[in-house]
C-alpha cells in the first residue's frame, strides 16, 4: 500500500450520517491501519507492548559490578571533579570512558566504591564486563538481578579490547547468548541495559547509528555506534538486538559534559567472543606488535617517495628494542604484511592479529625500490598507567573537615600551578565544615599554612581547630591565581 493509496482510502469515506468529527476519527483510524499494513509489508514488526517481553527475558542476566578500593589518585579525582564543575558549557568535549560513580565523599577509612555493569555469559557464573571497570580493583563484588551481592574474581582482562571476565559462585544463573553484530544493520532497533549513576537497573532503547567506528583511544576495535542512552554506570552492560542476542558491550560515550548525548559506542560481539576464551584459559590475550609509528600516505608523499601503489603507511619512527630486529627503517612505506595489504587505519588491527614471536614477510618501498622484509612480531604491551592515576589516597583533616592529597608535577600542571614545587590538593569537603565555609573548593591547591610551605599531607593533618580568635591562614591557588584565606570555622 502506498501513500497514494492512503489518499484514496481517505477520500473514499462515505459521507451520509457522518459528522465532521466522525469523519476525522475514521480517517485517523484508517490511516493507522494503512501505516501498520505498510510496516508489515516492509518486514517491520509492530510490537504492542514495546520491549517489555524482551526485557523480561534478558534483564535477569544483567548484573552490577561493584569495585571496592580502586587504586586511583585522589588528586586526579579532585582535578576531574573541579574540571567537571567548571566545564559546564562543554567546550572541552572529550571522549570519556564510563567509569561509573562519582568520587567518594566518605572520610578515609571507609571504603570507596565505583559501579559498572556486566552480564552473565555462562550459567556457571562467568560474567563479561569492561576492563576499565575493574582495572586496579582490590576487591570486586557482583550484585545480581535478584538482589544477591556476592564476591567476584577477575579471571582476566584485555587492555586492547577493554574486555574483562569475572567469575562468581552462585549456583545456576541465567545467561545471555552472544550474537553477531554482522547480522544487524544501521537503523536496526537495539536496547542497552545497565546501572546508570547507581540508580538501579535501567533499560534504554535506540537504533544502531553506525558500524565500524574507530576511535583514536581504541584503535583495535571497530565499534558499533548507537543512540540508545548510555551513561556512567552502563560500562560493561550488554547492547542487545530485538531477538535477545548480545551484539555488543557498551564501553564509551562521546560527550561534552559526561552525560549521554546520543553518541554511545559498543564493542562488537565478535570481538568479545574472540577474547573471552583466551581470558578464561590464560588470563590475558597476547597480540602482535610492530613497534613502529606511522602516518597516512598522501598523494604528495607518494610522489615524493616514488610510490605508485594506493594505500600503505609511512614509517616515522622505529622503537629500538620492540620488536627485536624488525627490519623496518624510518622512511619505509609499508605496503603489505603477508598477503594482506596495509592501510594506515587498519595497520594496528592487522598487527594485533599476528602471533608474538613469529616472523612475517612484509613488502616495503625503500629508496624507490620494493623489497621483501622479514618482520619479527613483538608482544603488544598493556598501556602504561597514567602518572595522574598512580598517586596516593587522600587524608582527612578532621579539624578543617576536608580531605587533601599530595600532588605530582602532572597534577599541578593540570590545575595551572606549574610553578609551584609542591602543595596539597583538596579532594573532599564537608559542606558545613570550616574549610567549606571559608570558600575552599575541590581542586584547590593549598601551598602554605601561615608561612610554612606544605610538603606532605602530614603537615596539615594534625592542624588545630581554627576559631575566630585563632584563625588558620592558608595560601590557596585556584585556576593559577594565588590568594590567602583565613579559616575561622564560620562564614566570616
Amino acid at each position: 500500500m502506498s501513500i497514494v493509496h492512503w489518499g484514496r482510502v481517505i477520500r473514499g469515506l462515505p459521507n451520509s450520517g457522518r459528522t465532521v468529527a466522525d469523519k476525522a476519527r475514521m480517517q485517523r483510524a484508517m490511516l493507522i491501519r494503512a501505516a501498520a499494513a505498510l510496516l508489515l509489508n516492509c518486514g517491520i514488526a509492530v510490537a504492542a507492548d514495546g520491549y517489555a517481553e524482551l526485557v523480561r527475558q534478558v534483564a535477569p542476566s544483567v548484573v552490577t559490578v561493584l569495585v571496592v578500593e580502586q587504586r586511583e589518585s585522589a588528586g586526579q579525582r579532585a582535578v576531574e571533579g573541579a574540571s567537571a564543575a567548571s566545564d559546564f558549557d562543554g567546550m572541552r568535549a572529550i571522549m570519556r570512558r564510563l567509569l561509573a560513580g562519582p568520587a567518594s565523599t566518605q572520610e578515609p577509612g571507609l571504603e570507596d566504591s565505583v559501579l559498572g555493569s556486566g552480564f552473565i555469559i555462562r550459567a556457571d557464573g562467568l560474567i563479561v564486563t569492561n576492563r576499565h571497570v575493574v582495572a586496579g580493583a582490590r576487591t570486586v563484588h557482583v550484585k545480581l538481578a535478584d538482589g544477591r551481592e556476592i564476591p567476584g574474581k577477575v579471571v582476566g582482562a584485555d587492555a586492547a579490547t577493554d574486555i574483562a571476565l569475572l567469575s562468581v559462585s552462585a549456583g545456576v544463573l541465567p545467561a545471555l547468548r552472544l550474537g553477531s553484530s554482522e547480522n544487524v544493520s544501521v537503523g536496526d532497533a537495539v536496547i542497552a541495559i545497565g546501572n546508570p549513576f547507581g540508580l538501579g537497573q535501567s533499560v534504554t532503547a535506540g537504533i544502531v547509528s553506525a558500524r565500524g567506528r574507530t576511535l583514536e583511544a581504541d584503535p583495535y576495535i571497530d565499534f558499533l555506534q548507537t543512540d540508545a542512552a548510555i551513561n556512567a554506570g552502563n560500562s560493561g552492560g550488554p547492547l542487545l538486538s530485538t531477538d535477545g542476542a548480545v551484539i555488543g558491550v557498551t564501553s564509551v560515550i562521546f560527550s561534552p559534559n559526561g552525560g549521554s548525548v546520543g553518541l554511545g559506542f559498543a564493542i562488537p560481539a565478535e570481538t568479545v567472543a574472540s577474547v573471552i576464551g583466551e581470558l578464561e584459559a590464560h588470563g590475558r590475550v597476547d597480540r602482535g606488535y610492530l613497534g613502529i609509528s606511522v602516518q597516512a600516505m598522501t598523494p604528495a608523499l607518494a610522489r615524493a617517495l616514488g610510490v605508485n601503489a594506493a594505500g600503505g603507511a609511512l614509517v616515522t619512527a622505529v622503537e629500538p628494542r620492540i620488536p627485536v630486529d624488525s627490519g623496518l627503517r624510518v622512511g619505509d612505506v609499508l605496503l603489505s604484511m603477508g598477503s594482506a595489504p596495509v592501510t594506515f587505519e587498519g595497520l594496528g588491527k592487522l598487527a594485533a592479529r599476528l602471533r608474538p614471536g613469529t616472523t612475517v614477510q612484509a613488502t616495503v618501498q625503500r629508496d624507490g625500490l620494493q623489497l621483501s622484509v622479514p618482520l619479527k612480531i613483538g608482544l603488544l604491551p598493556d598501556p602504561p598507567n597514567s602518572s595522574l592515576l598512580t598517586g596516593e589516597r587522600d587524608t582527612w583533616v578532621p579539624n578543617l573537615k576536608l580531605g587533601v592529597a599530595n600532588t605530582t608535577k602532572e597534577i599541578r600542571s593540570s590545575i595551572k600551578a606549574d610553578d609551584e614545587p609542591g602543595g596539597l590538593i583538596v579532594t573532599q569537603l564537608r559542606p558545613a565544615g570550616a574549610a567549606a565555609l571559608a570558600g575552599l573548593k575541590i581542586g584547590d591547591l593549598i601551598t602554605h599554612a601561615g608561612t610554612k610551605r606544605l610538603a606532605d599531607v602530614a603537615d596539615l593533618a594534625s592542624v588545630s581547630r581554627p576559631s575566630t580568635k585563632n584563625p588558620l591562614l592558608l595560601r590557596v591557588l585556584r585556576d593559577g591565581s594565588p590568594r590567602f584565606v583565613a579559616i575561622t570555622g564560620g562564614e566570616d
